[in-house]
């Protein structure tokens, strides 16, 4: 059997192999803690649920969806106006994904042939590099450096590279890094794109999990923004949808369309009853969404809190459900770090490297467990020495 060398440019998936490392603890009969996978365990608000099985209930909602249900188009563009100010035609600037993960996945093929370029930031959550190379692009890497709070430096990107490239992907809040990009940036952002003829796309899936009396909004409230990309955005995280598969594609109209176009011959659309799910979440009862900010800020503190008392000194992030810190400086191997402890305290986290070259030397603890679970997790750390240089 021959295969397509694009599979050569992927291994094994770092959270496939963390959860055997599991599988394999748990038949032995010992703990684990997994702070690996950021899968939300915040349950939807009541009147989610009762929307979706309502529509469950109904037999004529089993049929082939096709298209998003303009009630559904209309809910995401009041949301997006009330929400962040941003004004979005429902006809044309609005696309549904079945999750943002899908839509990541997907996009690069409406936008890039083989060999061209695309910019994606370094460290970065997985999909946004395997999303273009599925697509045959070429990857050019934008660190993201601890020492500029891990925004990207637009002026960093060599002129040459800026040129050739055609599609380019960024998120803040961000997902490895936590951190969040100011203003200026996505001025800057969207000067960039439109001096260098870009298409940009922003993923905005954590705009709702900002600590501290902190605000987020949308890329797409900035002057140009609309002229140059598209916003994703997602009801996992913020409204503990995770498993139901719901996100969305908003901005220029002409690249929506063409997503539309691809998804149109790849898949049947959304579900019906999880449509009438995601209109039940972003037109309803809106105070669900504190509670759950409140939770993960909560959980924050635990551990930053937890681990610095132990000696592992950790920045409280400014937002997402993650933390991202650096490994003790007896280690040099963020995956040797990770397997030590697992293997040591029971406790699973991401190495950074799994999440691109400049993830190295850092992990990811994602904040999933409910605060039990947390503090069983700094204990263990504490009991196990690991935090101690031999």
């Amino acid at each position: 059997m021959q295969f397509a060398k694009r599979m050569n440019h992927f291994n094994e998936g770092i959270f496939t192999r963390l959860s055997e490392i599991k599988r394999q603890r748990l038949e032995q009969g010992l703990g684990v803690i997994d702070l690996s996978v950021g899968a939300p365990n915040t349950p939807p608000a009541q009147h989610i649920i009762q929307a979706l099985c309502e529509a469950a209930a109904d037999v004529q909602n089993y049929t082939y969806a096709i298209n998003d249900q303009s009630e559904l188009l209309k809910a995401v563009s009041e949301w997006y106006q009330r929400r962040y100010n941003v004004d979005l035609d429902p006809k044309t600037e609005v696309c549904s994904l079945l999750g943002s993960q899908e839509g990541l996945a997907h996009i690069s093929l409406s936008i890039v042939d083989e060999g061209d370029l695309v910019l994606v930031p370094d460290p970065c959550y997985p999909v946004f590099a395997d999303g273009p190379l599925l697509a045959g692009a070429e990857l050019y890497y934008m660190p993201q450096k601890e020492e500029h709070h891990y925004v990207i430096q637009l002026e960093e990107i060599p002129e040459d590279i800026a040129q050739r490239a055609k599609f380019m992907l960024v998120s803040y809040p961000n997902n490895p890094t936590t951190a969040m990009a100011p203003e200026q940036f996505y001025l800057d952002l969207i000067a960039f794109a439109k001096k260098h003829d870009i298409i940009v796309l922003h993923d905005n899936a954590y705009s709702e999990l900002v600590f501290d009396g902190k605000l987020c909004g949308s890329f797409l409230a900035f002057p140009g923004a609309m002229d140059v990309g598209v916003e994703f955005n997602s009801l996992s995280k913020t409204y503990g949808l995770a498993g139901a598969r719901i996100g969305f594609c908003m901005g220029n109209a002409t690249i929506v369309s063409m997503l539309k176009k691809l998804k149109s011959n790849m898949d049947y659309g959304m579900f019906l009853p999880i449509q009438k799910a995601a209109i039940a979440a972003i037109t309803g009862d809106q105070s669900d969404v504190e509670r759950v900010r409140a939770i993960y800020e909560e959980r924050r503190d635990i551990l930053c809190e937890g681990f610095s008392r132990l000696g592992w000194d950790i920045t409280k992030p400014d937002a997402t459900m993650f933390i991202w810190t650096r490994i003790p400086a007896h280690y040099d191997s963020s995956e040797q770090f990770a397997m030590d402890l697992v293997g040591r305290a029971g406790v699973i986290v991401t190495p950074g490297s799994a999440f691109g070259p400049s993830g190295e030397g850092y992990v990811r603890l994602a904040l999933v467990q409910d605060n039990e679970h947390l503090h069983r997790a700094v204990t263990s750390v504490g009991d196990s020495g690991i935090l101690i240089a031999i």
